[in-house]
């Protein structure tokens, strides 16, 4: 850890007390997000805040999510969102312009305190170029050091002042190092409750006996591309055997269009929905999901979905994963468990037959779907369900190193 300050952050979940708006000017915030996933997490963070303090400023660069809680966003979010190492290169020259206008800001502005989320290819290189200035660090969901690259445990702490960790077992490994890490728990724990199921299936005209089936291709130009052609096939081989089934498509401003186009084509009736609500809605009526790898298995877990994973990376990308990666499972859930509860089907296993097969088997009742949602509840509790909301405990930490940088 690069100074001490992050020593007098109390417990997360410890209440703050009195007024923790300063007289002289506002709190200012700022906060640093790259993908979708982040920018939930910030929204989460950012309204979080406001609910335990006056008179605060937020600034830097998020999505949606953050703008409606009261950023004005330095860039568009989305210039970001690129995955996996190969995909990167194309885009360095302008991240690393981006990176540097993003410092920048923090210098000119002088926040009380900085919070990158995730992203870590942006966000970590954004914290190297503020040490040492005299801001609080603090990064917003820990890297993978457990499943890759365990050296950046050591490289973080020299320049962050906190870790929020979203996973049980993270801490150990960034306090080693002498990183102050607090688990806060998964922030998606936090809308378990979020979907009306009855309301989705009466504003779309469905009847309580259509089965609802969700397709998820993730959030992202390369991932949409890759993955949602494969999906496709499968939503054809169902709707061929079962032609009442219907589908949605829940996704993201970003790549709303291309999915839009692609769905148009399929055979089997096929719903396309963006907003948050729609997509917990279209979670709550769900009976069962295909979906990409990522933060969305959780989400499908919490409220109960049985799902598989199809995944796939460029061939570059993978054949590096392939090389790093020191765990035999990338699914969320799975990983707190400890089991291989979710069904993956990573690169050349994410065929469209191998994916049908998986799905029926999911979709009709018996052993594989009981002991899917047994495990949901058991991974849930695990990750915070029913404790202290994450957001909350992430705003105490945030709220404590920015008043403690004011004295």
């Amino acid at each position: 850890m690069r100074n001490d300050m992050s020593s007098s952050v109390p417990p997360a979940d410890k209440p703050l007390d009195g007024s923790l708006s300063p007289v002289q000017r506002p709190l200012t915030i700022m906060l640093v997000a790259g993908e979708a996933s982040g920018d939930q997490l910030g929204g989460r963070l950012m309204a979080a805040i406001k609910r335990k303090a006056d008179n605060v400023r937020f600034i830097g660069v998020g999505g949606p999510r953050m703008t409606g809680e009261g950023m004005t966003s330095l860039f568009s979010m989305n210039e970001m969102s690129v995955m996996g190492l190969a995909e990167i290169v194309p885009h360095i020259p302008r991240l690393l312009r981006r990176i540097g206008e993003t410092a920048a800001l923090a210098l000119r502005e002088r926040p009380d305190v900085v919070v990158t989320i995730d992203a870590p290819d942006f966000s970590f290189r954004v914290g190297k170029k503020l040490a040492g200035q005299g801001i609080p660090l603090v990064h917003y969901v820990a890297p993978s050091v457990w499943a890759w690259r365990p050296g950046r445990a050591r490289k973080i702490a020299k320049f962050l002042d906190h870790l929020l960790a979203l996973l049980p077992f993270e801490p150990p490994y960034f306090e080693k190092e002498g990183l102050s890490t607090t688990f806060i728990g998964h922030s998606a724990v936090e809308e378990r409750h979020g979907g009306d199921a009855v309301r989705f299936r009466a504003r779309h005209g469905l009847q309580a006996t259509q089965k609802v089936i969700s397709i998820l291709p993730g959030s992202r130009h390369s991932e949409v591309t890759r993955l949602l052609p494969v999906f496709a096939d499968v939503v054809s081989r169902l709707h061929q055997n079962h032609p009442d089934y219907v589908f949605v498509v829940p996704t993201v401003s970003k790549v709303e269009q291309a999915v839009q186009q692609a769905v148009a084509t399929w055979p089997a009736k096929a719903i396309v929905v963006t907003s948050d609500q729609d997509r917990h809605d279209a979670f709550s009526a769900s009976h069962a999901a295909l979906a990409a790898s990522g933060t969305v298995s959780l989400e499908l877990g919490i409220v109960g979905v049985p799902h598989i994973i199809g995944y796939r990376l460029s061939a570059a990308s993978a054949w590096i994963a392939r090389r790093l990666l020191k765990v035999d499972t990338v699914t969320i859930i799975n990983l707190v468990l400890g089991r291989k509860l979710v069904p993956e089907y990573l690169q050349e296993e994410c065929r469209p037959d191998r994916l049908y097969q998986a799905m029926t088997a999911i979709i009709a009742d018996g052993a594989q779907r009981d002991a899917q949602k047994a495990g949901f509840d058991e991974a849930t509790t695990l990750l915070g369900f029913g404790q202290t909301p994450p957001s909350d405990k992430a705003a105490s930490v945030v709220l404590e190193l920015a008043l403690a940088g004011r004295g």
